[in-house]
């Protein structure tokens, strides 16, 4: 791994996962123009202009975006956000005038400064309202909950939370409705698990980080997001994914996988496809996933479940666009 600058200042409202990991990945040459496509407090960011980059930085939430303008200031014109979706990044960027890139990050899920603001209400531990939308617009928590029927809400829990038991903790949702707040929904589903005070893992994680997925699509976005950092990345350039779940860490390995031509050796169960249908690879071979080390773990407890891809884009025309089945 690279060395990284010994002043490389840390944010104190948020002290991004695998950080060092990350700006090795990128591989950062002053001057170079990078993409921090989920902003959140700006920690990837600070990373990245500390190496000596420009950045742009895009974020959907206006929270985010409101909060960066100080950062802005101090980068003395190093520094432009934007606001939208990172999944749209390549047309955000277009509108700029900017069609390449030097290197493109991506730090998936929730952000520290979104969970503990109560009121945004991403949290079972900060009562507020059960609203869990990032970009603060469309239909919110409570919305959905209250009108989706048990099966489609139990599809949810199970498939972006791995909850087993989604059909129980579904009923009991359906049954104490209406829901406006974290808390009720949080006390709703200890219940249906039957959970004792004072345990050590609260079972409301795997039903609120589904629920969270939903709402904002996220999956869906994060395959958008791949294909528009492809689209994005000059030849050498870098692209680095931090991951907190498995569907989505699947998403990003399979992504790069098959870009830079991991099907085309096949298998005796899936045989390598003929001249005609192959494809250039976009992507070299992707360095080995990177997991926190205990120290980073002891500090900073979000990290546990951080996996970090990253892999450098070739001179290859970028594919058409992967999809993935997102829907339960």
């Amino acid at each position: 791994m690279t060395d990284l600058p010994p002043e490389l200042p840390r944010d104190p409202r948020h002290d991004p996962v695998l950080r060092e990991e990350v700006i090795a990945a990128l591989a950062i040459l002053p001057g170079e123009r990078h993409v921090d496509a989920t902003f959140g407090a700006g920690g990837y960011t600070r990373a990245m202009l500390a190496a000596g980059a420009d950045v742009i930085a895009c974020d959907r939430d206006p929270d985010a975006i409101a909060g960066g303008q100080a950062l802005v200031e101090e980068a003395g014109g190093k520094l432009t956000l934007v606001h939208g979706r990172f999944g749209e990044i390549d047309r955000l960027l277009a509108e700029r005038g900017i069609d390449a890139v030097d290197g493109i990050t991506f730090d998936i899920g929730v952000s520290s400064m979104q969970l503990d603001q109560g009121e945004r209400g991403f949290s079972f531990q900060k009562d507020g309202p059960l609203d869990m939308r990032m970009a603060q617009e469309g239909e919110s928590a409570a919305d959905w909950l209250n009108r989706a029927d048990e099966t489609e809400i139990a599809d949810v829990l199970f498939h972006y939370g791995d909850e087993r038991q989604s059909r129980r903790v579904a009923r009991a949702i359906v049954a104490a409705r209406p829901l406006t707040r974290t808390g009720e929904l949080a006390t709703v589903i200890r219940k249906a698990l039957r959970h004792p005070p004072g345990a050590p893992k609260d079972p409301s994680t795997k039903s609120f980080q589904a629920i969270r997925i939903h709402i904002n699509g996220e999956l869906d976005e994060l395959v958008a997001g791949l294909n528009a950092a492809e689209r994005l990345l000059r030849p050498g350039g870098r692209l680095a994914v931090v991951s907190f779940h498995s569907t989505e860490d699947r998403i990003v390995k399979n992504f790069l996988r098959e870009r830079s031509g991991g099907d085309a050796a096949g298998s005796r169960h899936r045989p390598a496809p003929t001249t005609p249908l192959a494809r250039a690879a976009t992507f070299e071979t992707p360095a080995r996933k990177v997991r926190p080390g205990k120290a980073e773990e002891a500090r900073n407890p979000r990290a546990r479940s951080a996996t970090l891809r990253s892999a450098i884009r070739t001179a290859a025309p970028a594919h058409s666009t992967m999809k993935e089945a997102m829907s339960c």
